[in-house]
């Protein structure tokens, strides 16, 4: 139920559901069916459904106050807790899969090794399933996109690396009028659903360029994967293991029309991590200056 809390919390700053979907990066449909669950589960209703606005009732603003107390006791769980226990306990660390394969290896055997009696559990997954399980408190922290959404008050992030995307094509064709490119042959597309993804779709709306989809893919191997095939060409980004690319890929600059992926860390604030916690997330940021982007 919390999550359905922070998200009534939203609706009632935001003004309207779809302001608050925006602003917490959930679709209108979604807060709304957040809504109406909660409804069902307190068993009365908490908006005078009239126009867009989502006004709440008398019950609404006294479960509203309740909800902001709620909220601000989940995100304290655990503060205060001898050490040691914290120490016993599993760190949960999310990471998206170009984030496992670059540093997350040494990272994790450098933490081992200085916390003897510690665990950890690596959760893989796209970078909104991360975000919402780190906002839910089912993970300490996660390596993900950064949300193209403000963050609320109780989580911080923590920008490590700037991704250039390049436009990636098969090694025999020829040419570097990118804009060209796009426009003329099968395009193999960074999944909408996606952060990145998201950013790709934007870049096309903005550069006023129709492109013809092949294929959907959310795994930047399979992308890059299918473009070194002949499937088609590519926008994505240029990640830590990708400085090298594959020799049947050729990358192509968008010289001063380049964009970015933000990677970071998302995580609750310091008093919400145990000790071993906030180290982990210490070497994680340390891990990340010789991985810098590529201007």
């Amino acid at each position: 139920m919390i999550r359905e809390l922070k998200t009534l919390i939203a609706v009632a700053r935001e003004g309207t559901f779809s302001a608050a979907g925006e602003k917490i990066g959930l679709t209108q449909a979604a807060v709304s069916a957040q809504m109406q669950r909660l409804e069902a589960e307190l068993g009365f209703a908490l908006f005078d459904r009239t126009g867009r606005s989502a006004l709440l009732n008398a019950a609404g603003r006294q479960t509203l106050a309740q909800a902001e107390e709620l909220v601000r006791l989940y995100g304290n769980l655990g503060a205060g807790t001898a050490e040691d226990a914290s120490a016993a306990r599993v760190i949960a660390i999310g990471a998206i899969a170009s984030a496992q394969r670059s540093v997350l290896p040494d990272v994790l055997a450098r933490f081992h090794k200085q916390h003897e009696g510690c665990r950890t559990r690596v959760v893989p997954g796209v970078s909104m399933s991360l975000f919402d399980q780190v906002d839910a408190g089912e993970l300490d922290m996660a390596l993900i996109i950064r949300p193209p959404f403000s963050m609320h008050g109780d989580l911080r992030w923590t920008t490590l690396a700037r991704e250039p995307f390049r436009l990636l094509v098969p090694r025999q064709l020829k040419g570097d009028d990118w804009a060209e490119i796009l426009a003329s042959h099968p395009f193999v597309r960074y999944d909408r659903v996606s952060f990145g993804g998201r950013q790709v779709e934007r870049f096309l709306r903005a550069s006023h360029l129709g492109v013809q989809d092949v294929c959907e893919v959310d795994e930047l191997e399979a992308i890059v994967g299918l473009v070194a095939r002949g499937l088609g060409v590519a926008l994505a980004p240029e990640t830590a293991p990708h400085r090298r690319w594959p020799a049947a890929v050729r990358a192509i600059d968008l010289g001063h029309h380049t964009f970015h992926r933000e990677v970071g860390l998302v995580h609750r604030g310091s008093r919400s991590l145990s000790a071993a916690a906030r180290a982990l997330s210490a070497l994680v940021g340390a891990a990340y200056p010789a991985l810098a982007s590529v201007p």
